[in-house]
C-alpha cells in the first residue's frame, strides 16, 4: 500500500505554477478592465487556447487524472487572478460535464471537441437548465421536448435564464422535460448545434460580480434536433422513464448529475477568490502603519487573518477530497460535493468581507481589487445550487429523511 500523503506531486506543482503564471501575467492585469466592460474577454480566451489551457486535450488529461486534482488546482489559481475571466474561460466545462454525465461515448467524442474549437478559432459552450420559474427546483422545468417518431426528431420550446455563455455559445446543452408528470425524473438533455433555427439570446444580464462572464437568457422556439442529439439515446431514455413510471429509483437525473460533477470545481474557484483576498489583506496589514506600528501587530487584525487562513485551508481540503472521490468513482454518500461548494463559497464571502474591513476605506473603493473580489464572491453562494440547497442535500444525505 502506498503511504498516505497530502503533498502535491512534482507534476502537480508544475501544473499549479503554470496556471498561476497565466493568472498573474495575463488574467490579473486585465481583470479591472473586463469587469468594467462587462464583456466576454475574447483576447484572453484566445491566449488560453494558444497555450493549451482552453482546449479539448487539456480537459481529456484533466479527467484522466485519478487524483482528481488537476482541475481544482487550475481553477483555484485562475480564480485567484479573476473569477469572471475564469468563468469566461471555463464556462464551457459545465456543458462538457453535461455531455459526459448523460451522453454516450460516441456523443462525447464527437461533440466535446466542438465545445472548444481550436487554438486559432476557440468556441464556447453553454449548459441550460435554470428557468424563470425553476431555479433550485429543477423538477419544475417548463421547457418541453416533444418527440416525433415519424421523423425521429425532437422539438424544444421554452426559455432558460441565468445561462453562462447563453446565446453566444456555439454548442448549447439544454435540459428539457419529456414527461412533466415525472418531474425531474422525466427530463433529458439535448445537444443544440451552432446555427440551429429557433434558438436565440434573450436578455443579457448586468451583474453585481463575475462581470467578464456572459450571462443571458436562451429562448427556444420550435427548435428541431435529430434523435441522435438526445444525450444518451432514445433507448436509454425510454428505459429510465419506464423505471420512473413503475416507481423504481433512478441512478441519475439529467441536471443533477451535471451539478454533482461540477460542485468541487465551483468550490475551487471560490477558494481562489478567498485566497486572493487573504493574501492582499495580509500584505496590506504588514505594510500599513497606525499609531507607530504595523496594523498586523494588533490582535483584532491578526486574528481576522488567522481565521481567514484556517478557513481557506479547511475549504481546500473539502474541495480536494470531493474532487478525489469523483475521480475515483465514489458516490457523494454524505453530500461531500455539496459540502465543498457550500463551505468554500461561504468562506469566499467571509474572507473578502474581512479583507475590506482590514483595508478600511481603501477596501471600499474600486481602485483596490478587494471590492471586486467581494462582489465576485457572492455568486458562489447562489449559482449551481444556493447554500440553502447545498445544506438540504447534505442534510438529506446524512439523515436519510426527505427534508423540504
Amino acid at each position: 500500500m502506498d503511504p498516505f500523503s497530502l503533498s502535491l506531486t512534482e507534476d502537480q506543482i508544475e501544473l499549479q505554477q503554470w496556471a498561476h503564471d497565466f493568472a498573474d501575467k495575463t488574467i490579473r492585469p486585465a481583470a479591472h478592465e473586463w469587469d468594467e466592460r462587462e464583456e466576454t474577454p475574447w483576447p484572453i480566451i484566445q491566449e488560453a487556447a494558444k497555450i493549451g489551457l482552453y482546449s479539448y486535450d487539456f480537459l481529456v488529461n484533466a479527467y484522466a487524472d485519478k487524483t482528481g486534482l488537476t482541475m481544482p488546482l487550475v481553477m483555484e489559481e485562475l480564480a485567484w487572478g479573476d473569477a469572471g475571466i475564469t468563468l469566461a474561460i471555463f464556462g464551457s466545462t459545465l456543458a462538457v460535464a453535461g455531455i459526459l454525465a448523460n451522453g454516450t461515448a460516441e456523443q462525447a467524442n464527437e461533440w466535446i471537441p466542438q465545445c472548444f474549437g481550436s487554438a486559432d478559432d476557440p468556441k464556447l459552450a453553454a449548459f441550460g437548465v435554470t428557468e424563470p420559474d425553476a431555479g433550485s427546483d429543477v423538477s419544475s422545468l417548463r421547457t418541453r421536448a416533444v418527440y416525433n417518431e415519424a421523423t425521429d426528431t425532437w422539438t424544444l420550446n421554452g426559455t432558460k435564464t441565468w445561462i453562462t455563455n447563453g446565446g453566444i455559445a456555439d454548442i448549447h446543452v439544454i435540459v428539457a422535460s419529456v414527461d412533466p408528470e415525472l418531474g425531474s425524473r422525466g427530463q433529458a438533455s439535448f445537444l443544440i448545434p451552432p446555427g440551429t433555427a429557433g434558438l436565440s439570446m434573450g436578455q443579457k444580464f448586468k451583474k453585481m460580480g463575475i462581470r467578464a462572464s456572459h450571462t443571458a437568457e436562451v429562448v427556444l422556439e420550435n427548435v428541431n434536433v435529430p434523435g441522435t442529439l438526445l444525450l444518451g439515446g432514445k433507448d436509454r431514455l425510454d428505459e429510465r422513464l419506464a423505471r420512473a413510471r413503475e416507481g423504481k429509483r433512478s441512478s441519475s437525473q439529467a441536471a443533477m448529475a451535471t451539478f454533482e460533477a461540477s460542485r468541487p470545481l465551483v468550490g475551487a474557484q471560490a477558494l481562489g477568490i478567498a485566497r486572493a483576498a487573504y493574501e492582499y489583506a495580509l500584505d496590506y496589514a504588514r505594510e500599513r502603519r497606525q499609531f507607530g506600528r504595523a496594523i498586523i501587530e494588533n490582535q483584532a487584525i491578526a486574528f481576522k487573518l488567522a481565521d481567514m487562513a484556517t478557513q481557506i485551508d479547511a475549504a481546500r481540503l473539502l474541495v480536494h477530497r470531493a474532487a478525489w472521490m469523483a475521480a475515483q468513482g465514489h458516490s457523494f454518500s454524505h453530500g461531500e460535493g455539496s459540502m465543498s461548494k457550500l463551505y468554500a463559497g461561504e468562506v469566499a464571502v467571509k474572507a473578502t468581507e474581512e479583507a475590506i474591513q482590514i483595508l478600511g476605506g481603501y477596501g471600499y473603493v474600486r481602485e483596490y481589487p478587494v471590492e471586486r473580489w467581494h462582489r465576485d464572491s457572492k455568486i458562489y453562494t447562489i449559482f449551481e445550487g444556493t447554500s440553502e440547497i447545498q445544506r438540504l442535500i447534505v442534510a438529506r444525505a446524512i439523515s436519510g429523511v426527505k427534508l423540504r
